[in-house]
This record gives structure tokens, sequence and C-alpha cells, in this order.
């Protein structure tokens, strides 16, 4: 799952969880105004999805593939940071997430050409990159497995207590 499906999935759950809260309250009228919420609420969706408004070649909206960003685009797009209109600490967050998923990953293939903002190619994606890209991909991937594991872990341990309690008996 990508950033942005995870970052929707997220929104819609929270937006579900107050609709449920203020069901009660407040009628449909409230129920619109929620939807927009989540998004304000978490500055790193906030801050890509700004990136996405104002440079959608450099940072293109699923299910359009990533690209590879040119190193230091940090620095450009901290030049704009009244246009975005955010603050350095969201910026620079929303393009951290930005790069850390399996989609970015997945477009960091060697001599792939590297995008500023305006989505003009600046450089190629070396075969060190490349590498590294990939190991972080193979990471992630084995991370998400332990995880889900450990999830499932005390569901599978509580039938085995449950069973051995009337063993006892």
């Amino acid at each position: 799952m990508g950033f942005e499906q995870l970052a929707e999935l997220r929104d819609r759950l929270r937006a579900e969880k107050e609709q449920v809260k203020t069901e009660s309250a407040k009628p449909q009228k409230r129920k619109a105004s929620q939807k927009a919420k989540p998004r304000e609420q978490d500055p790193t969706v906030e801050a890509i999805w700004r990136l996405q408004k104002h440079f959608p070649l450099a940072f293109p909206v699923n299910p359009a593939p990533k690209v590879p960003l040119k190193e230091g685009i940090l620095k450009d797009a901290e030049q704009h940071l009244q246009l975005l209109g955010i603050t350095a600490e969201q910026l620079k967050a929303g393009i951290g997430a930005w790069c850390r998923g399996g989609r970015y990953w997945a477009a960091m293939t060697e001599n792939a050409p590297r995008l500023d903002l305006q989505g003009q190619p600046v450089g190629v994606v070396t075969a060190a990159q490349a590498l590294h890209a990939r190991q972080q991909a193979r990471r992630q991937r084995a991370e998400a497995r332990r995880n889900q594991a450990k999830a499932k872990a005390p569901a599978d341990d509580k039938p085995v207590e449950n069973a051995a309690a009337p063993a006892a008996e």
C-alpha cells in the first residue's frame, strides 16, 4: 500500500470515527465538513497535498508512479514555503514521507531521470542509489511482515490459553 493510500485510509477511518461520535449531535450538515478536517489535522499529509497541488509533475497523485526527485529538492522547495503555505518542518516531514515509500523506491531505478519541482530532468539515479532503494524496499517489506506477525501473535495466544484453562479444572 502506498503512502497516499495509507493516508487516505487513515483519514477515512478518522472521519468515520468522528461521524459516529457526532451522529446524534448534528445531522447531515456536520458530516460533509468532517471529510476535509483529517487532512488538515496531519501536517505531513497536508504538506504532501500542497506539494502535489503546486508541483504535480514532481509529486504525482496516485495511481501515477512516483518519480525520482532531484538531490537537494528540499532546498528548492524551501524557497516556495510562502506559496505552499506550510512551515519548513512540515515541508521536511512531507518530502521525507514521500521519499520513504515503496512507490518511490520502485521509481529509483538505475539511470532513471531525477526531476526538479517543475518536472524537468536534472540528473539520473546512480547504480548505488538504485541498490540502496532496493535494500530499503526489502527492509520495509520485512518490517511489515514482522509487524503483521506480532499483530497476529496475541490473537494466536488467546485460544491456547483458553484451551489450557478447561484442562486445568
